[in-house]
């Protein structure tokens, strides 16, 4: 699966917040269908 592709094309988002949000949602929904866990997410803002 690609995230970009699949869960996150044409989408617009305000900021990088609202990004890292979809993200996460995007990546426990994957975590969720694949039947493994995700623990933990850490994003480094420059």
């Amino acid at each position: 699966m690609n995230l970009k592709r699949e869960q996150l094309a044409s989408r617009l988002f305000d900021d990088e917040y609202d990004l890292a949000l979809a993200l996460i949602e995007a990546i426990e929904q994957r975590g969720w269908d694949g039947n493994y866990s995700v623990e933990r997410f850490k994003f480094n803002h420059v």
